[in-house]
């Protein structure tokens, strides 16, 4: 994750997604796509983002999503897009909307607005599962004394795995949370990477295989 925080972006056209996507990367932002913003709910449980960015620009969306993802994603704030709305819909949106049709430097203007008044995200603290030790600030990640090289993509899914201690995730989960939706990669990818880590970490890997299902990290 970037200084700057994780955006959520639940934008059900590709085009506009990515339009996002580089925008906001431009200003230092770490972010992560959700095709199917019916789905946004349990993508910000998932990642744990400091902002999302909701389409609700579609008539198929259920009515509650916007309260739903919020809650989701709490205390992380919600930029509502949208089109014309009920005005009962409308008024549930809370503080930050941008209204279709809208330019990019709109969108990140409302997600530094939104970050600004929750005020300073907090540094993540650092994250411990016996003797191994991830510090998400410093990017480091250590075995008792010694430092772990590890790359960008074994980083960021040991600490997803490291946050959740004790969860047990599907392949498919791992990659959205460590590569993003949509990504591309294949459930083979994350026993590689996997496989990777375990080498790295050694007798000390609290990485487990629960069969046919995935992976948990044992506190």
């Amino acid at each position: 994750m970037t200084a700057d925080g994780l955006v959520l972006v639940a934008e059900h056209d590709p085009d506009v997604a990515e339009l996002e996507r580089r925008y906001l990367a431009r200003e230092g932002y770490d972010v992560r796509i959700e095709a199917d913003p019916s789905r946004a709910p349990a993508a910000a449980e998932r990642t744990r983002p400091d902002v999302v960015v909701l389409d609700l620009s579609t008539s198929a969306l259920p009515a509650d999503l916007y309260r739903r993802v919020a809650e989701a994603a709490r205390p992380a704030p919600v930029v509502a897009v949208a089109g014309p709305l009920d005005p009962a819909i409308a008024r549930g949106l809370g503080e930050h909307r941008v209204d279709r049709p809208f330019g990019p430097r709109v969108l990140v203007a409302a997600v530094a607005e939104a970050l600004r008044r929750r005020g300073p995200l907090p540094a993540p603290g650092p994250l411990r599962a016996g003797p191994v030790a991830l510090d998400p600030h410093r990017r480091t990640a250590a075995v008792g004394d010694a430092r772990v090289a590890l790359t960008v993509t074994e980083f960021d899914l040991l600490e997803f795995l490291m946050a959740n201690p004790g969860r047990v995730f599907t392949r498919e989960q791992l990659l959205d949370a460590a590569w993003g939706p949509g990504a591309g990669a294949g459930s083979r990818t994350v026993d590689v990477h996997v496989a990777q880590l375990r080498a790295k970490l050694g007798q000390d890997n609290p990485i487990r295989t629960v069969r046919g299902v995935g992976y948990v990290l044992d506190a």
